[in-house]
């Protein structure tokens, strides 16, 4: 374990990566496979019932045996209870929490001994999540995939602000998929980095494969945060995105652009490869991605930059 960066004494890891804990992407395989490689990996429960996740969650004890990792709980899942009462029963060590008032539930973790971090957009949701007691928070931009905040400040803007904020670590997201990009984010106060869209596109991911190829095949202006008025999130364009933008163009109510949405319209196209009507949730920094890799070789390649940039001669948070 590295214990010269806060955010990996706290979580017990032993680099400061971190794999977001995306819908229909973050399974099993994937998690256990960036926990082995020495960073954090996250199951997203938003896109599981109670009993996959419980199942999620003990195929990665066994896969990770020994190793830290984390559920992330959007704090408005209908089930939220089952998943809380899953995690405690199951001794998951941390818990990422988004989408919600995190004083809800960051108490009743903490009794258990479990660690919570708590995903924010701004400065005040910030302080917030401090003043509820989180260990840590993910400091999200603007940049960034699947649901995001509504100010649209860039990551660039956002994490020196809560950084200097906040007394608690600051793990920072949106934008970043490389050794360039961490290490700017440590520059900017991060002492971590929470990367998904990079991780999207690795083997053990479970999106569908052809939601994959798309991600790498993805070119500058491929994505844009849509659906600001219902719940804003960043969709890689296809027919289905090209609808909505239509319809917020033409003056959509929030009820019209939930009737568009529908139901099951992310599991269909993430996790069964749906690339003409199904929702594409995927990052700014896809543009950048040109190959499907295996989650250790993303881990390691970081890790390798990260050094060579000197992160380790500056110790403290840039200790690799």
């Amino acid at each position: 374990m590295n214990t010269e960066n806060r955010v990996c004494a706290l979580l017990g890891i032993e680099v400061p990566i971190i794999q977001a804990g995306m819908v229909w992407c973050s399974g099993w395989e994937l998690a256990s496979a960036v926990s082995n490689a020495g960073g954090l990996g996250i199951l997203g429960a938003g896109s599981m019932y109670p009993e996959v996740l419980r199942d999620h969650i003990a195929k990665t004890q066994a896969a990770a045996p020994g190793r830290p990792f984390a559920v992330n709980v959007p704090l408005l899942y209908p089930a939220v209870e089952e998943h809380m009462q899953s995690i405690v029963d199951m001794k998951v060590p941390i818990v990422f929490t988004s989408a919600g008032n995190p004083t809800s539930w960051t108490s009743h973790l903490k009794s258990h001994g479990i660690k919570v971090v708590h995903v924010v957009s701004s400065v005040k949701f910030a302080l917030k999540a401090e003043a509820a007691g989180v260990d840590a928070v993910v400091a999200e931009g603007f940049e960034a995939g699947g649901h995001n905040g509504r100010e649209e400040t860039t990551t660039m803007c956002l994490v020196p602000a809560v950084s200097e904020a906040c007394g608690v670590p600051v793990i920072a997201a949106g934008g970043l998929h490389d050794g360039r990009s961490v290490m700017a984010a440590l520059m900017l106060g991060a002492e971590a980095a929470q990367i998904g869209s990079r991780f999207v596109a690795t083997h053990e991911s479970s999106a569908h494969l052809a939601f994959k190829e798309a991600v790498v095949a993805a070119e500058e202006g491929a994505t844009s945060l849509e659906m600001k008025e219902v719940t804003p999130v960043r969709l890689l364009h296809n027919a289905f995105a090209r609808q909505v933008i239509e319809a917020q163009q033409r003056g959509a109510t929030p009820e019209e652009l939930r009737a568009l949405l529908g139901r099951g319209r992310a599991k269909r196209g993430m996790f069964e490869g749906d690339l003409v009507e199904g929702e594409l949730e995927i990052g700014q920094v896809s543009a950048q991605l040109r190959e499907i890799v295996p989650a250790a070789e993303v881990v390691a390649r970081i890790v390798a930059e990260c050094r060579a940039l000197g992160g380790p001669a500056l110790g403290g948070r840039f200790a690799f």
